[in-house]
């Protein structure tokens, strides 16, 4: 079976190329090889189940400035589409979209579906042929056609999409075409964290800043105490800048911890010793400090040898200077990682320097293009992945589609 444009994965990157390519070019013969039984399956889960479609940040070289990797190549394809072609993008097509206040957005409805609706509605008015249980064994380039071989048959076709995410099956392929292929490892995991300063406190959340001991590492931030240690939007980041450090070291390092965001140790000193001045015959642990949560509060307290019934007037010099240590720069040991909830991102893939960013077409295959997570493109939280799969779909498909 012979197409003009064939696509590997039933993807974000994958459906994205196939509908602006069949938009920009209706007589295009199109179809999308997916190796799972069900498409956008990674689209579903996002956000909770709502789809962090992307995020309002609207200037090309502040959005890069999310993505450890592939921030300077993305800075042109931002260029030519990004946050607000986007939003247009679906709003054109009936999903409208809203802005929270923490810069992610998201279908007004508060369900992927809405994405997924839209994604098939329009592979289905356009044409687009979506072919399910098909892995693909192998592909190469043959007088002029690329042949994909699959577990169910022989497809040609003109140009070739690569949209497959983090597939090492796929990666062999491409490395075979000689591309060079960056190893993989995990980013955006949190941290696992056995402590008795956070062992009873799963749930409490409070802006921090933390610190990768040992390294330039730091990051701040909404940080959450959980079951099994650390998450949240601070160690989220952490975790995508430092993939590839922290892979290096095993997951096993120590983090430094400021509870207080930006306050310095001296400056809780001085606000400790006034508040004993202030308060000598109150208890300390009977009104928490800094706007911090209570059982938190309560917790570097007793980690400090500081009983809670102790009066302010009591606490000698040094243990003042003990919880001023505990509140900005406590020292806590990461012996492991846990993914993410499912929305599981990885630093790696093809070589940067393989792709003409102008078209996302390899440097090494001619009309062979790539999209999305397959190159080594991965941002943090908040829906930069998915522009990221947005503006690499767009762009490839006005290049398939324009390319004489």
């Amino acid at each position: 079976m012979q197409y003009d444009i064939i696509i590997i994965g039933g993807g974000a990157a994958g459906f994205f190329t196939a509908i602006n390519a069949a938009i920009e070019n209706p007589r295009l013969k199109i179809a999308i090889l997916e190796r799972g039984k069900e498409v956008l399956s990674k689209v579903k889960i996002s956000g909770g189940g709502r789809c962090n479609v992307t995020h309002a940040e609207f200037i090309p070289n502040e959005l890069t400035k999310n993505y450890p990797r592939g921030e300077k190549e993305l800075k042109g394809p931002f260029h030519t589409f990004m946050t607000g072609d986007t939003m247009e993008w679906f709003e054109k097509r009936g999903v409208s979209l809203k802005i929270e206040e923490d810069g992610r957005i998201f279908p007004d409805t508060d369900s992927s579906q809405s994405i997924i609706n839209c994604f098939l509605g329009e592979t289905e008015r356009l044409g687009i042929e979506i072919i399910k249980n098909c892995s693909v064994k192998e592909f190469y380039l043959q007088k002029e056609l690329w042949q994909i071989a699959t577990n169910t048959n022989v497809f040609l076709a003109e140009k070739l999409m690569i949209a497959t995410g983090s597939n090492p099956k796929i990666w062999k392929i491409l490395k075979n075409l000689e591309h060079k292929i960056i190893p993989p490892v995990p980013s955006l995991f949190t941290f696992n964290i056995k402590d008795k300063r956070i062992k009873d406190l799963p749930g409490v959340s409070t802006n921090a800043v933390v610190k990768i001991k040992e390294s330039k590492l730091k990051s701040e931030g909404p940080l959450l105490i959980t079951h099994w240690g650390m998450s949240g939007p601070a160690i989220l980041k952490l975790s995508a800048w430092g993939a590839i450090e922290l892979a290096d070291k095993s997951y096993t390092f120590d983090i430094s911890v400021n509870w207080l965001g930006h306050y310095s140790t001296e400056e809780v000193i001085e606000e400790l010793n006034e508040i004993k001045e202030k308060y000598p015959k109150q208890h300390i642990g009977t009104h928490t400090q800094f706007d911090l949560p209570k059982r938190l509060w309560k917790s570097l307290i007793v980690a400090t040898a500081i009983s809670l019934d102790e009066k302010w007037a009591s606490i000698p010099k040094l243990k003042i200077q003990a919880l001023a240590n505990q509140l900005t720069q406590g020292v806590y040991n990461v012996n492991g990682k846990s993914t993410f909830k499912e929305e599981f991102v990885t630093a790696g893939g093809v070589d940067l320097k393989d792709v003409n960013f102008k078209t996302y077409e390899s440097k090494k295959c001619q009309n062979l293009y790539m999209a999305g997570e397959v190159l080594n493109i991965d941002a943090i939280t908040g829906g930069f992945n998915f522009q990221n799969a947005w503006t690499g779909g767009y762009i490839a498909a006005q290049a398939m589609t324009n390319k004489k």
